[in-house]
């Protein structure tokens, strides 16, 4: 082997340019910035849909229609396999899942009761909402639904 076989080992990764960090390094004195302006000042950051004082696009499109997005009834919502887990409980109400966790917060509309999953034993399940599988499975199970 000669010294003139040796070669460099290949990165995996490229290496990140270091800036800053004086003339010698290529990337000094304005470290890559260019020269004044309000980009090579610190600090900087310019939001994702600015257009360099363009009137942006979302003001140039039409504002048309209605939407529900504001009234719309929102539910916090929990699968009834969810709720066969909770061996603990026979009695289920919302006052009862936010003391445990499982919901984090009731919103205005209140508990959603969905039907994902499987009821292998009786529960009494007290919400402000059911879907229909979530009803048929709690019942065939023996379980009953009250509606708050």
């Amino acid at each position: 082997m000669n010294l003139s076989d040796v070669c460099a080992v290949k990165l995996k990764r490229k290496r990140r340019k270091r800036i800053g960090r004086g003339r010698g390094s290529g990337h000094g004195k304005t470290a890559t910035r260019g020269h004044k302006g309000q980009k090579a000042r610190k600090g900087y950051s310019m939001r994702t849909s600015f257009e360099g004082g363009q009137t942006p696009l979302f003001k140039r499109f039409p504002k048309r229609g209605f939407s529900n997005v504001n009234f719309a009834t929102r539910y916090s919502i929990i699968n009834v396999g969810d709720l066969n887990e909770l061996t603990d409980l026979d009695q289920i109400a919302p006052e009862v899942l936010l003391e445990k966790r499982i919901v984090r917060k009731l919103e205005k509309g209140g508990l959603k009761v969905l039907g994902d999953g499987e009821v292998t034993r009786a529960l009494t399940v007290k919400a402000h909402k059911f879907s229909k599988s979530a009803v048929q499975k709690i019942e065939a199970a023996g379980g009953k639904v009250e509606r708050l």
